[in-house]
């Protein structure tokens, strides 16, 4: 298994915290798994650990310990992350590391008590709201203490603050959590079981955080949470995510605001003015739809129905110009037709999604849709996904084919040999869309430089850099 290990030594590793004096309390490795919200949690995580004076090194193999952030979403997650810690516990009895912290989703999505009885080797588990002890944590391994293993937090009343971390995107990209936990009840969701209530960071805390990120060389703020457009409702007693873009705009430094996890309801006409009229939010809207059939909405308790998603993809369609648009189905949902899952290929065939991404719904213990009639079996699943996914790379190859010709701003993320690189558009969120590989010469990684496309390969796009004009 290729891990996911945490290297201080990779280039560009993003931002560091204050440097300490003195001699280190002990070395650790750290393992991140799990979603951008996940990652922003093991920045903090690594933020205070070297601010408390340890030192990360990139070799598990040759730490005093390993902590491993976990992700619990769904069962192929939960299995990775078993595998990661049963890796982890193999070198512990090997002698080549002392102990293992397992952190993150996974503990709370188990019954308490249930990762440490399941492995009792761990030495220490940290739910998602223990994360700001780990130092703590950290403390009592290696002095000998093994009696509290697990350290569990209640879901916090006010948001936590995620400043001071050590980031580990490159130094030009960061994401950016502005609220914690979720409200929604969707029948198919275990997030609300470890994450808890949506509870909102304040506008003031989101825009310190995003001048520090600033500082610091980011230039593309990638907007993260559970359900972005319910921002400030529970805080505010109204939505607030208007005023937030209004705020972020003014922040010197950054070029590129991306929002992700919009839910449909919440989406107002005040939302599409300010994503039009903002100079720094993009065109580019994640937007996770799961189905378009209304029983099928409903049964997944969604709150919006098949006609108010296509009027509001309509709309976005019509008043955000050079709109890209990221969602995400579920096929084999309880009870889901051939009619239904007919009416969901035909709406993606009608309406073009450009970044698109499937998947088969899966029984999570605990979520309402476990207990649904009409459970379909995995290869009906799997074909009905299979069929939507060869349908949309065609929709995503026709989409790259009409790039070629035009000139697109690229964010470059990195130098991939002499005289090639490899960067993104605004139509390309890190680590999940397609890439623009780039021919130029002396380009710094995290410049911004216009280039023209000049084919496609696959899903990716092909260009050459007028570096004459690199944007500042």
């Amino acid at each position: 298994m290729s891990l996911p290990i945490i290297d201080p030594d990779a280039p560009n590793p993003g931002p560091s915290v204050p440097d300490v004096d003195g001699k280190a309390k002990g070395s650790y490795a750290f393992v991140s798994l799990g979603c951008p919200k996940n990652l922003v949690d093991s920045e903090k995580m690594l933020g205070t650990l070297a601010m408390d004076g340890y030192s990360l090194v990139p070799d598990p193999a040759e730490s005093d310990f390993v902590i491993v952030n976990t992700c619990g979403f769904i069962e192929s997650s939960r299995a990775e992350s078993r595998s990661v810690i049963q890796e982890m516990l193999d070198l512990k009895r090997a002698g080549k590391t002392r102990g293992v912290i397992v952190a993150g989703c996974l503990p709370e999505r188990l019954e308490e008590g249930g990762l440490a009885s399941e492995m009792p080797e761990i030495d220490h588990v940290v739910g998602v709201f223990g994360r700001d002890e780990i130092s703590k944590v950290a403390d009592r391994l290696l002095g000998g203490i093994n009696e509290q293993r697990e350290l569990f937090r209640p879901a916090p009343i006010q948001a936590l603050d995620d400043r001071a971390r050590l980031r580990i995107t490159p130094g030009h990209f960061a994401y950016l959590k502005i609220s914690e936990g979720c409200n929604r009840t969707c029948t198919f969701c275990s997030i609300p079981m470890m994450r808890g209530k949506h509870i909102t960071k304040p506008i003031e805390m989101v825009v310190e955080e995003a001048r520090e990120l600033a500082a610091d060389g980011v230039r593309e703020l990638n907007i993260v949470a559970q359900d972005t457009t319910y921002y400030g409702m529970d805080l505010y007693g109204e939505t607030r995510l208007v005023e937030l873009l209004q705020e972020l705009d003014k922040v010197d430094g950054l070029d590129w605001i991306r929002l992700m996890y919009l839910y449909p309801e919440h989406f107002t006409d005040e939302l599409i003015d300010q994503i039009v009229a903002s100079p720094k939010v993009l065109p580019y809207l994640d937007m996770p739809l799961q189905h378009i059939s209304s029983p099928v909405l409903k049964r997944m308790q969604r709150r919006v129905n098949g006609e108010q998603t296509k009027e509001l993809v309509a709309r976005l369609r019509e008043r955000v110009p050079n709109l890209v648009l990221r969602t995400t189905f579920i096929t084999g949902f309880p009870g889901e037709t051939d009619e239904q899952f007919q009416e969901l290929y035909d709406f993606v065939a009608e309406t073009r999604f450009e970044r698109m991404g499937v998947f088969t719904y899966s029984k999570e213990p605990g979520t309402p849709a476990v207990k649904l009639d009409g459970h379909l079996p995995e290869d009906v699943k799997e074909s009905r996904r299979d069929a939507l996914m060869k349908l949309q790379q065609q929709i995503a190859f026709e989409h790259a084919e009409s790039l070629v010709g035009y000139e697109l701003d690229v964010l470059i993320d990195d130098q991939v040999e002499d005289n090639v690189y490899i960067g993104r558009s605004f139509a390309d969120a890190p680590e999940i869309d397609a890439s623009v590989f780039v021919s130029a010469e002396g380009l710094e990684v995290g410049s911004m430089v216009p280039v023209e496309i000049v084919r496609r390969e696959d899903y990716d796009l092909i260009g050459v850099a007028h570096q004459a004009e690199l944007i500042d």
